[in-house]
């Protein structure tokens, strides 16, 4: 899709809004974060999770496939950058239960760095989609934490996602608009 008056071209995969609960999460938040890049509003990207290869196979040059590889160490979360002079730091997750998302989903190390760049002043949080709802909500990494420490539970209920959480917008170049609901959550404005 072209917009007028622009060289632009950005690509989007779902022919209708409810088609794109067939898209992982993640492609959405990568597309989102491709779309704001290419506008200049922000510079967030997909963090690489770090692996050691141990052994390639090369039948030929332009056809080497790893055979065999290990994760040096766990990694933080999933996406990072800066936004509006802050560091944003936060996790995606899909949820398939109509009920909770259960905390065994998020690695007790990724917990710790949720809290360790919050202490450090950046803007965190989690992006959970509610499959079944077919709704994605942003939740403060601070209310997550809090509920998350002193839970007698071993998951976040959907009332508390839907009284706590902020419903992210869908809009066709932008499948996963965090940023709109970011402004709102911690800037207390909108973006167009």
């Amino acid at each position: 899709m072209k917009y007028p008056n622009s060289n632009k071209t950005y690509q989007h995969t779902a022919t209708k809004n409810t088609s794109r609960r067939g898209m992982s999460l993640e492609n959405d938040i990568n597309q989102s974060c491709l779309y704001y890049l290419d506008e200049g509003l922000c510079n967030i990207h997909k963090k690489p999770t770090p692996v050691t290869i141990v052994n390639v196979d090369y039948p030929s040059r332009n056809k080497a496939k790893i055979t065999e590889a290990y994760f040096k160490v766990p990694s933080t979360t999933d996406y990072n950058g800066i936004y509006k002079g802050k560091y944003i730091d936060f996790e995606a997750k899909e949820c398939q239960s109509q009920t909770a998302f259960p905390f065994n989903s998020i690695h007790p190390h990724q917990i710790k760095h949720l809290s360790d760049v919050l202490r450090h002043g950046a803007i965190a949080f989690i992006i959970i989609r509610m499959v079944y709802y077919e709704t994605d909500y942003l939740i403060r990494a601070e209310d997550f934490l809090d509920f998350y420490n002193s839970a007698s539970r071993r998951s976040l209920p959907y009332e508390w996602i839907k009284n706590n959480g902020h419903i992210i917008e869908y809009k066709y170049l932008i499948p996963c608009d965090f940023l709109k609901t970011i402004d709102e959550i911690y800037f207390r404005s909108s973006i167009k």
